[in-house]
């Protein structure tokens, strides 16, 4: 379905690493909400990219990855389909990966706008796994990838070894608060231990 009047050029990047029982239906199910989005009646007629140089959405199934290159017309409640879409890929995964989102604003016309009005461009990575410390994994080599990136301008690769070490803690004590709060509601281990009061705390949903 065209959106004509869509505010936004929407573009979703990414690869997941997916367990090795997923099939093409698994796929399917899991991405309705943004074929469905784009006005298909399948994942097959849904997968085509705006742009014909987009590979769009596509399920290697000897390599168990599924690719997503593809872009869309839509607006801002794009953004209410993306949980739904990571929580269902976090159930085929079998590691940690991201996904990057972008919006362009079509509307926005650098000659024609008030010079102080800015476009309402957008740019957002979510992340999807198997399961909290998959996520967190992905996470953290994205930032160390980045961080990396950047002072590779003034130093050697070599030299950036605390830097990574110094991230890595930051993920090892936010990994430990994270399994802490998981063990909140469990019983103590010991056939003679009390019965252990619930906080009522859901662990934070990682995508």
């Amino acid at each position: 379905m065209q959106r004509y009047n869509a505010p936004f050029e929407i573009h979703v990047h990414g690869q997941a690493a997916l367990r090795v029982d997923v099939k093409l239906a698994d796929v399917e199910e899991a991405l309705k909400p943004l074929w469905r989005y784009a006005g298909a009646r399948s994942l097959a007629e849904g997968a085509k990219s705006s742009f014909d140089d987009e590979p769009g959405i596509q399920f290697l199934h000897q390599e168990h990855l599924l690719q997503i290159c593809w872009t869309v017309n839509g607006d801002d409640d794009f953004r209410q389909i993306l949980d739904e879409v990571c929580m269902s890929l976090n159930e085929l995964s079998s590691a940690g990966s991201t996904l990057e989102i972008s919006f362009n604003d079509l509307n926005f016309d650098p000659e024609d706008e008030d010079p102080e009005q800015d476009p309402r461009d957008d740019f957002f990575v979510l992340f999807i796994g198997p399961n909290p410390s998959a996520i967190m994994q992905a996470e953290r080599d994205l930032l160390i990838q980045d961080v990396t990136l950047m002072m590779e301008r003034h130093f050697n690769a070599n030299e950036l070894s605390g830097v990574v070490s110094e991230i890595d803690k930051l993920y090892k004590k936010r990994f430990n608060a994270l399994v802490h709060s998981l063990d909140i509601g469990k019983p103590p281990r010991g056939a003679n231990s009390g019965s252990s009061r619930s906080t009522g705390r859901k662990p934070r949903r990682l995508h």
